[in-house]
């Protein structure tokens, strides 16, 4: 009865050893993004696995976006953009509900404030005149659908101007359509449009001014807003 239950957890371990071993390949070089693998067979003898567990790190790791098969062509290595292998992250931050959307609204806080003070320094003309056209089409609507869909706009721009594609990556994984829909369903109910657009205004006025520490404390505290209000809500 004792072997079963030892089999389990070993065959687990295996496979992650082996999804450990494919990334450090990655990591170090040995395999490059775009090029393909060995074939699972020369590639489990190489590390020293069993077939069958190669098969399922490969599994995993095209799951995660770290590898993809091309049919008849064999398993590549993916080009390891961040977007790419942020997309899981996407889909936790759309099914959260509760004390954990509160988390993922305080991490997106922090990073929406460092990539807002970071646009300051780094924001093009074109960039900023694009900011400046959604700030003054939220302004023009009263359509929920419109103001949600320029307010992505705004912030996407912004983050991409910050010249960090791993967190404008991660932002745009916390800052889905359907996860701020489901946030601002509630919160602009409760007559936050005028509120929202202030915000805006105060963060556009910021990157105007090249100020990076007026970019951070806008951005903080119109994400930290709608924090406050989701925290009350949990709460009530």
């Amino acid at each position: 009865m004792d072997q079963p239950e030892q089999l389990a957890p070993q065959k687990g371990t295996v496979t992650q050893r082996a999804i450990e071993q494919i990334k450090t390949m990655i990591g170090e070089g040995r395999l490059e993004p775009g090029q393909r693998l060995p074939t699972e067979r020369d590639l489990a003898v190489q590390l020293g696995i069993s077939r069958s567990s190669m098969r399922e790190a490969i599994r995993a790791l095209t799951v995660l976006g770290v590898l993809e098969a091309r049919h008849g062509s064999g398993i590549y290595v993916t080009q390891l953009e961040a977007g790419d292998l942020l997309e899981t992250f996407g889909v936790v931050a759309d099914l959260s509900r509760g004390p954990r959307l509160v988390e993922l609204l305080e991490v997106r806080r922090v990073l929406e404030s460092t990539a807002t003070a970071l646009a300051a320094a780094r924001i093009s003309p074109d960039q900023l005149s694009d900011v400046e056209k959604h700030l003054e089409a939220m302004n023009a609507t009263d359509d929920p659908e419109e103001i949600l869909s320029h307010d992505l706009a705004f912030h996407r721009t912004i983050a991409f101007a910050a010249g960090n594609d791993t967190m404008a990556a991660i932002l745009e994984g916390l800052s889905s359509r359907t996860f701020r829909a489901r946030v601002w369903r509630g919160y602009q109910e409760e007559g936050a449009f005028e509120r929202t657009r202030r915000e805006h205004a105060r963060i556009h006025r910021a990157l105007v001014a090249r100020d990076p520490e007026a970019a951070r404390a806008a951005a903080a505290a119109h994400v930290g807003e709608v924090e406050e209000w989701l925290r009350a809500q949990l709460d009530g």
